[in-house]
């Protein structure tokens, strides 16, 4: 593999990007639906709420939002539920894992940094990705505000000993559009997650990837890697 590339750390994003969740995700919603007895969330509707963390995600599906009596039980409920349940249908999507293969025997720096639950961040990374060894979920107790804000990437990035203009994020979503220009990061986007290409051009997006070949193409900016 040649490392004539400009990147010396590439950040993942998790949800939509590495790993398809969308289903347990899903199911999880619902779970803490009936809890309350409030209705169903369609699938679509899960898959257009996610991407600002948890709390954001379960107030998105309560009728009455922020204002809902039961808003902090019912994200304590989901978590309950998620950590439990996290890894029944999910799974990585095509070629990712050979993508990070490449890049770390390449010596290039890999994390994954995630809005989700860090332990289920944790759990995830472990089963499907193991060789990754800088992980990072939702750790806001600490200080470290979730994506947009560029915190959570600024600190994988320093963990790894990476100055941020040598690092590429690379997620699925708007928030990921944000996130990287917070961070002063380069930015690409794949086109198999939980957004459509057009919704991400209206919000910045400008380098995108529809296949995992292409992603890794976009990377180290070679087109002959076997």
């Amino acid at each position: 593999m040649k490392t004539l590339n400009k990147y010396k750390t590439v950040i993942f994003d998790l949800d939509g990007t590495l790993l398809d969740t969308l289903d347990d995700l899903h199911n999880a919603v619902n779970h803490t639906m009936d809890v309350y007895g409030y209705p169903h969330k369609s699938r679509e509707e899960v898959r257009s709420f996610v991407g600002n963390g948890v709390d954001k995600l379960i107030e998105l599906c309560l009728p009455d939002g922020a204002d809902d009596k039961n808003l902090v039980a019912a994200i304590a409920e989901y978590r309950r539920y998620y950590n439990e349940n996290s890894q029944i249908k999910t799974k990585p999507y095509d070629g990712v894992i050979e993508v990070i293969d490449k890049l770390i025997s390449g010596g290039i720096n890999v994390a994954v940094v995630s809005n989700k639950i860090h332990k289920s961040t944790v759990e995830l990374c472990k089963k499907y990705f193991p060789r990754i060894e800088n992980v990072f979920g939702e750790r806001e107790a600490e200080g470290i505000r979730r994506k947009p804000y560029p915190d959570m990437v600024i600190n994988a990035a320093e963990t790894i000993g990476t100055a941020t203009h040598d690092c590429v994020y690379v997620g699925d979503s708007e928030v990921d559009v944000e996130t990287a220009a917070n961070a002063r990061m380069d930015c690409i986007l794949v086109l198999w997650g939980f957004r459509d290409k057009d919704f991400l051009v209206e919000r910045g997006g400008k380098k995108f990837a529809s296949s995992a070949r292409e992603l890794l193409d976009l990377i180290v900016n070679s087109c002959d890697i076997e």
